[in-house]
This record gives C-alpha cells, sequence and structure tokens, in this order.
C-alpha cells in the first residue's frame, strides 16, 4: 500500500483558512510530545495564557485554548453562557452571524436576530433602536466576517450592549492576528478564535476568552453547561492553580504550536502584524485592479487579512480555482450562500500575507483572465 502522504506537494493557501503554515511552526510541531501534567508543559500552558491575554489585550483569567477548531470556540462561549430561555439577540451580516443563531436556537435561547444585507456592516444605529425596545441577556457578532470581507465596528456595538446590559460575544476567529482586537477597551464579554487563520497554526484549537462578568454568569448558572467536553468550569481547573485537575488530554503538539505561533507574532510586535497585513492587503488590492477586478466590500469596511472580489461575467468560479490548485499549487475561496459563484474569497493570513505570494497569485489569475 502507498503512502498517500508521500505525495502532498507544498501549497499556498491563500483562502479563508486554513493559512499557510510558518516553517517555525512546523518544527514547534514535531518537538518531542510531553505528557498533559508534564511540569515543562504546564509552564507552556501558562505561557500560553498570558501571550494570548497580550494578543486579545485583555486581563481576563479565564483565557485558554480550547480543544476543537474555530466552531468549537463558538459553541464553547454558547453552551457555556446561554439557559434555556435566555433572551439572545444575533446580529447577522454573513454565513458566521447565522451559525450563531443555529446554535443559540438549539440550546433553548429565545434568538431574536438583527440582519444587514451580506458585503456590508452592521450599523449602530439599527443596533441601537432595536435594544431599546427588549433587554437580553447575550448579545453575539462576528467582528470580521469571512463569508464576505466586512469588519464590523465592535466597539461601538460594545457601548451599545453594555447600555443594555446584556454580555456580549464576539466571533473573532478571522481578526486575531491580523487586526486590531482590545477585548477589554470594546467591552467584550467573550470571545473565540482559532488558529488557523492570522496565526498561521493549523486547525486544531480555538482560544477562548471570558470576562469577569461571564465568568459570574457561568459560576451562577441554574443547570449544568450542557456538553461536558466544552464545559469551562471544568476545563478551567485544568488551566490553572498549583494543583492541575484532569479534564480532557490535551492536544500537546498542536498547543507547542500555538505557543509558537504567539510566540512569532509578539516577537514581530502585534502592531508591527498589523500593519503588514493593511500594507500587503492595499497591494493585492491594487493588483487586482489593474487586472480588472473590483472588490466586493466597499473600501472603509474591508478586511485586511479576507479579501471578496466580484468575478468577471464570463469567468466560470470552479474552472478558475481547480487550476490555480492543480497548476499554480495556489488555493483561493468560493463564495459562501448568496455569493456562491459570484465571489473569490483571498486570504492574505499571518504567513501567506507577503509580498512574493501575492505576486505569485496576480501572475496566475493575470495568466487566465
Amino acid at each position: 500500500m502507498s503512502n498517500l502522504l508521500e505525495n502532498l506537494n507544498e501549497m499556498l493557501l491563500m483562502g479563508p483558512g486554513p493559512s499557510t503554515v510558518s516553517p517555525t511552526i512546523y518544527e514547534a510541531l514535531h518537538r518531542p510530545t510531553l505528557g498533559h501534567l508534564d511540569p515543562r508543559f504546564i509552564e507552556i500552558m501558562d505561557t500560553i495564557k498570558i501571550q494570548l491575554q497580550t494578543i486579545l489585550n485583555t486581563k481576563n483569567d479565564l483565557t485558554v485554548p480550547m480543544s476543537g477548531t474555530g466552531s468549537a470556540g463558538m459553541e464553547t462561549c454558547f453552551v457555556n453562557l446561554i439557559e434555556s430561555g435566555d433572551n439572545v439577540l444575533v446580529l447577522i451580516n454573513g454565513v458566521f452571524g447565522i451559525r450563531m443563531q443555529d446554535v443559540a436556537t438549539r440550546l433553548g435561547a429565545n434568538v431574536d436576530s438583527l440582519e444587514f444585507d451580506w458585503g456590508t456592516p452592521v450599523i449602530p444605529e439599527a443596533v441601537k433602536l432595536h435594544l431599546a425596545k427588549k433587554k437580553y441577556d447575550l448579545v453575539a457578532v462576528v467582528h470580521a466576517e469571512t463569508s464576505t470581507g466586512v469588519a464590523n465596528p465592535i466597539a461601538s456595538i460594545g457601548e451599545l450592549v453594555k447600555e443594555n446590559g446584556a454580555l456580549f460575544l464576539v466571533d473573532a476567529v478571522t481578526s486575531v492576528g491580523g487586526m486590531p482586537v482590545e477585548m477589554d477597551n470594546w467591552g467584550i464579554d467573550a470571545l473565540y478564535s482559532g488558529t488557523q487563520k492570522c496565526l498561521s497554526c493549523p486547525p486544531g484549537l480555538s482560544p477562548v476568552s471570558f470576562s469577569p462578568k461571564a465568568v459570574e454568569k457561568l459560576t451562577n448558572r441554574k443547570s449544568k453547561v450542557p456538553n461536558w467536553y466544552l464545559d469551562l468550569s471544568l476545563i478551567a481547573n485544568y488551566w490553572s492553580g498549583s494543583t492541575r485537575v484532569y479534564h480532557h488530554t490535551a492536544p500537546i503538539n498542536m498547543l507547542y504550536g500555538l505557543y509558537q505561533a504567539l510566540f512569532d507574532v509578539i516577537e514581530e510586535g502585534v502592531e508591527n502584524v498589523h500593519s503588514r497585513h493593511k500594507k500587503y492587503h492595499e497591494y493585492l488590492v491594487d493588483g487586482l485592479e489593474k487586472l480588472g477586478l473590483e472588490m466586493l466590500v466597499n473600501k472603509p469596511y474591508r478586511l485586511p487579512m479576507l479579501n471578496a472580489v466580484k468575478i468577471p461575467e464570463g469567468i466560470n468560479d470552479g474552472d478558475v480555482r481547480a487550476t490555480l490548485l492543480n497548476d499554480y499549487n495556489i488555493e483561493i475561496g468560493g463564495g459562501l450562500g448568496v455569493f456562491a459563484g459570484k465571489v473569490w474569497r483571498i486570504g492574505l493570513m499571518g504567513h501567506s500575507a507577503y509580498e512574493k505570494n501575492i505576486d505569485k497569485l496576480l501572475g496566475a489569475i493575470k495568466n487566465q483572465l
């Protein structure tokens, strides 16, 4: 039997995620596996918490990476903070807002949604008017909507949610490591992210952080958290204290990768990393426009790390992406939902956000058009 892994090519991953993994992280991943209670591994765990607090700009003690991808982080926040009958508002302007709505509904919450046109941001004034009508237990929104390339105004929304008295939950899967995330200053009570986007780490972990207000909600639940594996009241005992209580076996080597990814970001300088993503986003947009291609999102609301590009008339989406993959070893993403077949989603995330990668992609697209 042949080994399928031997024939894998090095790919330039410039889609919506995963992103190209940094060589330093590959090196970290193959370090010797330790036991999950080894003191040396506990030291790595403690350092990861500090690194995450630094990048998220938070002092929250309950800041840990969950075992699972960003979707596990989403579910972690909802199952720990929602009980049946809670009033929840989800602000939706793309696929991942719809997923939030679905998860909250499955938990028996009374879920309202406020929807905005895909490709445009959430409008704070509309949120303000809606929140004036009803008190909520939790309000949820996506920071960087990966399905459309739109950045939502989290700071402005956070002020409105605080006035309402609700917990404020933010999806930061795509934004962390690529643009500023000010968890404490923006009034975010619960946040989740992922390793496979701007941190250039393989998928498999989802950092989450809970404010003291969110921890209070968790502590005072009337019912048990309905998901044992994602129960933060149990997991917190493994991630803190002088004596660690086993919950589930940690993904040791993936945590090495996350440690190294966060180390690299902090070493480069968090602001420098954000500036790099913005710089090469502008470089990419300029190159695309010179090819006659048009961006989906208006300039003030564009994400630096996820670029939605309108597909020209007469161009077949699937054919172009297949040729990029098979002939050039480049992956970009197609549209989701209402934009399926209408846009390409080009990722500039982490280790993919460099000029040489953009030049290779632009050359390949030019050859096809």
